[in-house]
């Protein structure tokens, strides 16, 4: 059961007819996603494999790499050996947004400031065939350790790992390329069939994860680099966890907003945006609910 206080939250955001439609979105089971990671292999080696087991997919425009499966479940896609290899990487289309909208370039220093499990950053290092140095940072040690396996498995060799609270990285470091996937409540993410929803999905869990983004943003801004872009991004629906936290950075004068455009944004399922050049994708059966803001350092 969705919790009575989110619904009137998305009620007074978005009006009684996107609130129904989010609410369907919450309700429908998510397609199995994943991305091919070219680091080990090469789309069409994977498309053949696919169909050599009368596995059904769909591409996306806005990404060569992702697949979105039609006719089986997970446990068939985890079978294969292109899984067990580290050929493909299970990940959530929304969460492949971020690395693209960040669009970091070859021989860059990089940051992932909450990286665990591992999918956007072992993206990103495929992205840039690890011509790259990519600090990801995890501070919770039994993710950490799941980050550091994912990243070995994906042979993302250009990635270093830090265990620690990336609100407490020292200022002396720099980089040139930040995406901060913040902790958030995961309003996008919901599954309405959960019976355990209503106690995990709560007002607490809301105001920790907002006095987190903001700390986690803050300390961002200090260790770019000026002129430096970076991605704020949550698997959240919610105004008080992403535009709200957005405004208040832009007052600052700190930074400035970066238009989110790229090939093939327009298939996305999209809600209205409260500031305009943000993308806020709707939770449908092939999407999560998912934030996204792109911000240079002044």
């Amino acid at each position: 059961m969705i919790p009575d206080f989110l619904i009137n939250m998305l009620d007074k955001q978005y009006g009684e007819e996107l609130k129904d439609k989010i609410i369907e979105g919450y309700s429908k089971n998510r397609k199995v996603t994943f991305r091919v990671n070219t680091l080990k292999t090469n789309i069409n080696d994977v498309i053949k494999i696919l169909d050599d087991n009368n596995i059904k997919y769909k591409r996306v425009l806005w990404c060569d790499e992702a697949f979105i499966i039609e006719n089986v479940k997970e446990d068939k896609i985890r079978s294969l050996d292109i899984y067990k290899n580290g050929e493909i990487y299970m990940q959530s289309l929304s969460s492949m947004l971020p690395p693209i909208i960040l669009n970091p370039k070859e021989n860059m220093d990089i940051l992932d400031m909450t990286a665990a499990p591992g999918g956007k950053t072992t993206q990103i290092a495929t992205m840039l065939k690890n011509k790259s140095n990519i600090t990801a940072i995890e501070m919770n040690k039994i993710r950490a350790e799941k980050l550091k396996y994912n990243i070995e498995k994906q042979g993302a060799s250009s990635v270093y790992v830090m265990e620690q609270d990336a609100r407490k990285i020292d200022d002396f470091f720099s980089f040139d390329s930040i995406l901060l996937d913040a902790p958030c409540s995961g309003s996008g993410t919901i599954n309405s069939n959960d019976f355990k929803l209503e106690k995990v999905f709560t007002k607490k869990l809301i105001e920790k994860s907002i006095k987190s983004q903001r700390e986690l943003l803050n300390k961002a801004i200090r260790i770019l680099k000026k002129g430096s872009t970076m991605v704020y991004s949550t698997c959240s629906i919610l105004e008080d966890e992403n535009e709200n936290i957005i405004r208040e950075i832009l007052e600052t004068k700190k930074v400035e907003l970066e238009e989110i455009n790229f090939k093939g944004i327009e298939e996305l399922p999209r809600l209205p945006e409260k500031i305009k050049g943000t993308l806020l994708v709707m939770p449908s059966e092939e999407y999560e609910g998912f934030f996204v803001a792109k911000l240079k350092k002044l």
